[in-house]
């Protein structure tokens, strides 16, 4: 399928910085909640488990093809690989037993909303990549294509509440075009809507 560039309508770019400051506010109470209710147990218990080395930060592809460091709590032993990804051979061996846990809950990404009240994320967008992975290259290279490289990634996206596990690379990119094309404050707001009911298991990806 060929994916080609549009022009975002004005009523579209009325609303990024909406947006935007929806993210600002968001990452806010989203901060405060996490460390009320999860920080605070979850920061020791994993230092214990990781030898002191409880936070991981990565580099990730972002808004028009920007690096930024990606935040989350580790979830793999200290030997491992740092540039594994979750669909390489024997990834799940390094995994840790809480670290399952974290990735499982995805309590692992909350660290995430540092990024976003920074502006390197939002809730909502085609999700972080890494160049240096053959599939998430490819994926990069469509989003300049098709134009989805222009916004923030996200927590969660449109490809996301498809399918949770690992999308061919091309596929992906299509999700992200998708989103591109239609980006409203309601699509939004399903998508999240959605992200939350996956997690606690009420839905799956489609």
């Amino acid at each position: 399928m060929i994916l080609r560039v549009i022009t975002m309508k004005k009523s579209q770019k009325l609303y990024l910085p909406f947006k935007r400051f929806i993210g600002i506010i968001g990452s806010v109470i989203g901060i405060i909640f996490c460390f009320v209710l999860l920080w605070w147990w979850v920061i020791p218990v994993n230092a214990i488990v990781t030898k002191g080395h409880p936070f991981f930060a990565r580099h990730r592809i972002g808004k028009d093809g920007k690096a930024f460091r990606c935040l989350k709590f580790r979830s793999m032993k200290n030997d491992a690989d740092p540039h594994m990804s979750s669909h390489d051979d024997g990834v799940y061996d390094k995994v840790t037993g809480f670290g399952k846990f974290l990735r499982v809950t995805s309590i692992d990404e909350t660290l995430q909303l540092f990024n976003i009240f920074v502006g390197q994320m939002a809730f909502i967008g085609p999700r972080p990549l890494i160049d240096v992975n053959k599939n998430d290259a490819i994926t990069i290279n469509l989003r300049k294509e098709n134009g989805s490289i222009s916004l923030r990634p996200g927590l969660s996206g449109y490809a996301q509440i498809h399918q949770r596990s690992e999308l061919d690379p091309v596929l992906k990119a299509e999700y992200d075009f998708i989103y591109f094309k239609n980006i409203s404050f309601w699509l939004d707001v399903k998508i999240f809507v959605y992200t939350i009911l996956c997690v606690f298991g009420a839905a799956k990806g489609r």
